[in-house]
């Protein structure tokens, strides 16, 4: 298969439907696939792009452009982009809470925050046993309210999206207690936990091992009936060559997962049926870190890649709290 660009300055949208860079590999993706929608280019000219998060309410996306150290917005009616908040304190994941809030996770501050309704900003958490969390990366919303985040020290590691700072603490993943506010390890043993997500029925908890050996994977966990423990951890998804970073949930339960490195054929996203299948791959000029689910029916996807943001209208929506 032949992409419609060469590269990543070069890309333009394809005039033929279907788009040739959304790709099948397995019959249970062509429910997803719409003939007549194609991969668009919304935004561009930033230095690494994360944390995609849709306001339907404002008709906006908000994403990180992490080293340069601000969240940046997309105006769906006008189709413009522009600094939302700089210096955004190098944030890199982000979602909304259940009460439509912002979430977002900050390398500088080595914290999570939600934004308020009249704009001032709540530390959520900063600490765990009274050491300095590492770098909070990727975020998600149970239904209960609890807020789930990974702590890998990537944000740490260097000057250019955070500051450089030893580890305090081990590569967690947390559990914030949406009433008491309590921070809770519900897993340690992952190597580079980055992004995360439950499946519809929150019975299952994918997280990715971004430093795994030999190479890169997503776990999977099951949910004990206390809604906070976790058992049964899994190899779901053997990334091979590629590169598995944020990720989200459709209602059926497959998992859009942002995917690059090593080579310019792995750049995009790479879809999974619930069995971990590859069933599909949306191929773009750059590698893709991260995404979300939005629009008027939570049915379009936006992307974010490299330097740029795209977007693509899917059959099928995203679950709530990603």
């Amino acid at each position: 298969m032949t992409d419609h660009f060469d590269r990543p300055e070069d890309w333009r949208p394809s005039q033929r439907y279907p788009d040739p860079s959304v790709i099948s590999l397995d019959p249970r993706f062509d429910r997803y696939r719409l003939p007549l929608a194609g991969v668009e280019r919304l935004a561009t000219g930033c230095r690494w792009c994360e944390g995609p998060v849709w306001f339907g309410d404002g008709r906006y996306l908000l994403w990180s452009d992490i080293p340069n150290n601000r969240i940046m917005r997309w105006d769906a009616v006008t189709g413009q982009a522009s600094p939302y908040r700089q210096p955004s304190n190098f944030a890199n994941g982000q979602t909304r809470d259940r009460q439509g809030r912002l979430i977002t996770c900050e390398h500088g501050g080595r914290r999570v925050t939600r934004t308020e309704y009249d704009g001032t900003i709540t530390v959520l958490a900063d600490s765990y046993e009274g050491k300095r969390l590492n770098s909070p990366n990727d975020v998600i919303v149970k239904s209960d309210g609890s807020i789930w985040f990974t702590d890998p020290p990537f944000g740490i590691s260097g000057n250019y999206e955070g500051y450089r700072a030893a580890p305090e603490l081990g590569q967690n993943v947390y559990r914030l207690d949406p009433e008491s506010g309590a921070l809770t390890v519900v897993a340690d043993d992952i190597l580079g936990p980055n992004g995360l997500a439950f499946s519809p029925d929150e019975n299952l908890l994918y997280i990715v091992e971004s430093r795994g050996e030999p190479t890169r994977k997503i776990l999977a966990y099951d949910v004990a009936a206390d809604g906070i423990t976790l058992a049964n951890k899994r190899v779901l998804i053997d990334a091979g060559a590629g590169t598995p970073d944020g990720f989200r949930v459709d209602v059926d339960g497959n998992l859009w997962c942002g995917w690059g490195m090593g080579s310019a054929e792995l750049d995009g996203v790479m879809i999974f049926a619930p069995d971990g299948v590859a069933i599909g791959r949306i191929a773009l000029p750059e590698r893709c870190a991260n995404l979300c689910f939005g629009g008027r029916a939570n049915s379009r996807l936006f992307m974010a890649a490299s330097h740029s943001i795209y977007a693509l209208y899917v059959n099928v929506a995203g679950v709530t709290g990603g």
